[in-house]
This record gives C-alpha cells, sequence and structure tokens, in this order.
C-alpha cells in the first residue's frame, strides 16, 4: 500500500511531505515532488475516498491511528489499529523509529516534521527486497562443531594398584604365620584388633565427641583374643565380661558428663572388634584348624570380590542406596555364586570330611554375613559423616576397612564348621 493514500502531495519547502489538503486527493494522478520517483509511480493503487474530516495530523485522535509528532507513530509500545502493525499502517519493526545504520540511512532522532513517515524519507531503504544492503554488519560469531563428549569410563573408585599390593602383602604374612607357627598367627590378629580399636575410638572422638576409653579396650581386646585361642568360648566371654568392667571403671576417672556414652561406646567396641575376632583364635585349635582359617578367609575375600566384579560390571539395581549406594543386587548376586562355588571345593578338598554340599551352604551364609558386616561398617561411617575408618592400608583405608566383613563372618563359620565336621 502506497502511502500517499494519508494525504496530498507535500507543498513547496516540504520534500516528502504527504499530509492530507482541502482539495483532497485525485485518483490516479502522479503526485510531484522531490519524494517521487518513477518506480514507485508504476506500483501506485488507486486511492480510496477520503471523506471530509478534520486534517488527521491534527490534536485529536480517532479509530484510523492518526499519526502526528509524539503521537503512536514515534512509540515503539503501540502497535496501532492493524494487525502486526502500528497506527500509522507500517510494519511493527519500521514503527516509531527513523532509518539508522540498519536499514541504510542516516541516525538520529525522530523528524521535526509534523507528518514525515519512515517509508517516504527520501533516504529510506526498505527492509526486504532487492534494495536492502545492510552497511554495517554484524560479524556472525564462527560456527565450529563442539566435540562430543568422551564416554566416561567406570572408576573402581580407589588405587587399585596399591590396594592388589597391599592385599598380597597382608596375605603372604597371614599365610605364613598361619602355617608355620600358630601362636603367630594369634599375635597377628591381637595386633589387627588393637589398630582396628585405635581407629574405631578416635573417629567417634573426632566426628561424635564420644571419649571411649582406648587403654582398657586395647588390653582387654589383646586379652581376650588369647583367651579365645587358650580357653575356647568360655575364656573369650569371660574376658569380655572383664574387659566391659574394665571400661566402666576406667571412665570414672573423669567428669560424669556423658558417662552413660562413652561407656556405652566402649562396651559396643569391645563387642564388635575383639570378641567377634576371638572365633577366628578358636577356629584355630582344631587339627585342621590352619585349614579351617584359611577357608574362612578365602570364602569372604571371594565373596567380596565377586560382589565388586559383578557389581562393578553389571549393577544397576541399588541394594541399600540409603547405606551403601554403590552396592547393588547384581553385586550380591556376584558374592553369593562366588562364595558358593568357593565353598563347594574347599569343603570337599580342604577341610577333614567336608563335602561339596555343605561347602555351597557355608558359602551362602558367608555370602550373606559378609554383604551385612559391609553394611553395617558403612551405617557406622555415614553416622560419623567419613569415607574409610584411617589410612594405614593404601588402597584400602584403615584396619577396620578390612575387618568389616571378616569380624561378623568369623561365628558363622566357627559355628556351621562345628555343625557340618565337629570342632575337633
Amino acid at each position: 500500500m502506497n502511502d500517499s493514500s494519508w494525504g496530498a502531495p507535500p507543498q513547496a519547502g516540504q520534500a516528502g511531505y504527504w499530509g492530507p489538503t482541502e482539495r483532497g486527493p485525485v485518483q490516479g494522478a502522479a503526485p510531484a515532488g522531490p519524494a517521487y520517483d518513477a518506480p514507485e509511480a508504476q506500483q501506485t493503487r488507486p486511492m480510496p475516498i477520503v471523506p471530509d474530516g478534520p486534517a488527521y495530523g491534527g490534536d485529536q485522535d480517532d479509530d484510523r491511528g492518526a499519526a502526528r509528532t509524539g503521537g503512536p507513530l514515534f512509540r515503539d509500545e503501540d502497535h496501532g489499529a492493524f494487525p502486526g502493525g502500528n497506527g500509522a499502517g507500517f510494519p511493527a519493526e519500521e514503527h516509531g523509529r527513523l532509518p539508522d545504520e540498519r536499514y541504510g540511512g542516516r541516525t538520529g532522532a525522530p523528524s521535526a516534521q509534523p507528518h514525515a513517515t519512515p517509508h517516504h524519507d527520501s533516504s529510506y531503504v526498505p527492509q526486504s527486497g532487492p534494495s536492502y544492503v545492510p552497511q554495517n554488519p554484524e560479524p556472525m560469531p564462527d560456527a565450529q562443531p563442539q566435540p562430543a563428549p568422551a564416554p566416561q569410563k567406570k572408576s573402581a573408585g580407589r588405587d587399585l594398584g596399591a590396594a592388589i599390593g597391599v592385599g598380597v602383602g597382608l596375605g603372604v604374612v597371614i599365610v605364613a604365620s598361619l602355617f608355620v607357627v600358630k601362636a603367630v598367627f594369634v599375635g597377628v590378629v591381637a595386633v589387627a584388633v588393637v589398630v582396628g580399636l585405635w581407629e574405631l575410638t578416635s573417629r567417634l572422638q573426632e566426628r561424635k565427641q564420644i571419649k571411649a576409653p582406648l587403654v582398657p579396650l586395647a588390653v582387654g581386646g589383646a586379652a581376650m583374643v588369647v583367651a579365645g585361642y587358650v580357653r575356647g568360648a568360655e575364656g573369650a566371654w569371660v574376658a569380655m565380661a572383664l574387659t566391659a568392667l574394665a571400661v566402666l571403671v576406667w571412665r570414672m576417672t573423669e567428669p560424669p558428663e556423658g558417662y552413660l556414652r562413652d561407656v556405652t561406646a566402649g562396651v559396643f567396641a569391645a563387642f564388635y572388634v575383639p570378641f567377634l575376632a576371638t572365633f577366628v583364635a578358636m577356629m584355630l585349635t582344631a587339627d585342621d584348624g590352619p585349614w579351617r582359617v584359611l577357608t574362612f578367609l578365602l570364602l569372604t575375600v571371594v565373596s567380596d570380590t565377586g560382589a565388586y566384579a559383578v557389581g562393578w560390571r553389571f549393577g544397576t539395581h541399588k541394594l541399600a542406596p540409603r547405606i551403601s549406594p554403590g552396592k547393588t543386587r547384581e553385586g550380591l548376586f556376584g558374592a553369593v555364586s562366588f562364595a558358593m562355588v568357593a565353598g563347594a571345593l574347599c569343603l570337599q578338598f580342604l577341610i577333614d570330611d567336608g563335602t561339596w554340599w555343605q561347602g555351597l551352604l557355608l558359602g551362602l551364609a558367608v555370602a550373606a554375613s559378609a554383604t551385612l558386616g559391609d553394611l553395617g561398617e558403612s551405617m557406622i561411617k555415614r553416622d560419623l559423616g567419613i569415607k574409610d575408618m584411617g589410612t594405614l592400608l593404601p588402597g584400602h583405608g584403615g584396619i577396620m576397612d578390612r575387618l568389616d566383613s571378616l569380624l561378623p563372618t568369623a561365628p558363622v563359620v566357627w559355628l556351621l564348621l562345628v555343625l557340618f565336621v565337629g570342632s575337633g
């Protein structure tokens, strides 16, 4: 639509002015003036008859969206009477501004001419069409393809090299002491118990301000292991009772605040670490004691290894996410499978009078007790807000991080072996 429909040709001295006149429009006539050119005349359509009325551009507004200085033509927020446009009948993007560098024209404030329109400004170049040439186009950033992120590999979360090296070293020490001199192996167990008690009581004091007395626990714990080896279950129970009593008396030397809390933690530590460890010493007293202890160690290690290997490779369903997010049901299946196979082999070839089906049951029980022991240790560490109980063993954490599945498994293996093949 040509903007000549908005008035008559410009008067003298008003180039580009297309306001209405009293004479009214002349249909089909080509207006004269500096703002008129031949190509535009070819596109001029018949102008509608405008009825007599007040000249547009005056002080009053009507429903046709008249343009005036400072009116809707110069306000971007007014969208006018035409859909997608403005009050003056122009596209919304042209409304309220004179041509700038983006359109190839001049810059500046709105024109001082009262009825000047952007479409008939002599410097105006439409946005679309063959004549549009941007003067200062903004440089487009180079669209370089982003490299696809490399797939992440599963991580074991620990230094496997150090873990394997430490595990092999501990295994050599244990096996050598187990089959050379039984008393040396009992000493190794006692040392492990004392170190485990030190780690546990240290973490309790650091994280919960619980002061479980270490001296009576360490002395009573070592004595408990020796008593279990020398006097069996009766000696272990007596040593446990004496250790608990020593904890109660030792704590009396300090102020009474927190007494019940501290002695409760001390009795728990005495039962959790040294008392459960005495069942390993009691296994050693049998004629085939070293093989029973070796079976116990092998089944526990195989169960942990099967859980780790299968869970790391195939684990998708969490076993106990609130306690240990890394454990999966697939890992538990791996632990049971590996332990049952190893149990059948051990009972058949290592234990006197043992059979393979007894080994299957023993392996199943070991997988269950080892998993529960691991979850119990994880529960303690989660309550304390720590990842490992210590840093003594590179790749493993502390001693207690290796005893977590061994301690609760020891009484299970001792009891089942006594039931299957006797205590002899």
